[in-house]
């Protein structure tokens, strides 16, 4: 039992702090690892609705290109003239049933005055992971008008492959 004691007279404050340490960085370790697959499957679904809203406003674009000048999108809009965000996100919310992995409560698509700053977000700011943003701004009819749809999947969302941005064009 002495033999036990003497081997730690000599341990003090800098031994305990450099023994939690490491018990702190196995722990850490130990954690990512077994929360890494919940990560990648949330990440993964944020990145199916992204391309679903995508796939959804492309394909209107390309059957509006084919339609005739009556022709209306699926939300309504006519196909000729300017599409109204309001009514793209409302479509996309009743009938792509797309859910946010990283909050119920949370919207899965809403827009935004730049949806860019959502999605990358800023050093010190925050942003909500999992929602895909959509230009406020009404998608206009004429040709080469814009849209940004842009989501984060993953924090921080400002780093890079952390988020992604699409411009669509008419």
């Amino acid at each position: 039992m002495n033999g036990i004691l003497l081997r730690f007279k000599n341990f003090g404050l800098l031994e305990l702090l450099v023994v939690l340490s490491t018990v702190y960085v196995i722990f850490m370790l130990l954690w990512t690892l077994s929360s890494r697959s919940g990560v990648e499957e949330k990440v993964e679904a944020v990145r199916n609705n992204h391309k679903q809203v995508i796939e959804l406003i492309n394909s209107e674009i390309n059957n509006c290109d084919k339609a005739e000048e009556n022709s209306n999108t699926k939300w309504g809009d006519p196909c000729k003239g300017e599409w109204i965000t309001t009514n793209v996100i409302n479509y996309v919310i009743k009938n792509l049933n797309l859910k946010n992995p990283y909050s119920i409560n949370s919207p899965s698509i809403k827009s935004t005055s730049d949806p860019r700053l959502q999605a990358e977000g800023q050093a010190g700011q925050s942003t909500e992971m999992g929602v895909i943003f959509v230009t406020a701004s009404n998608f206009l009819s004429e040709p080469g008008s814009e849209w940004l749809v842009g989501t984060c999947f993953k924090s921080p969302c400002v780093a890079a492959g952390n988020n992604e941005l699409t411009s669509i064009y008419r």
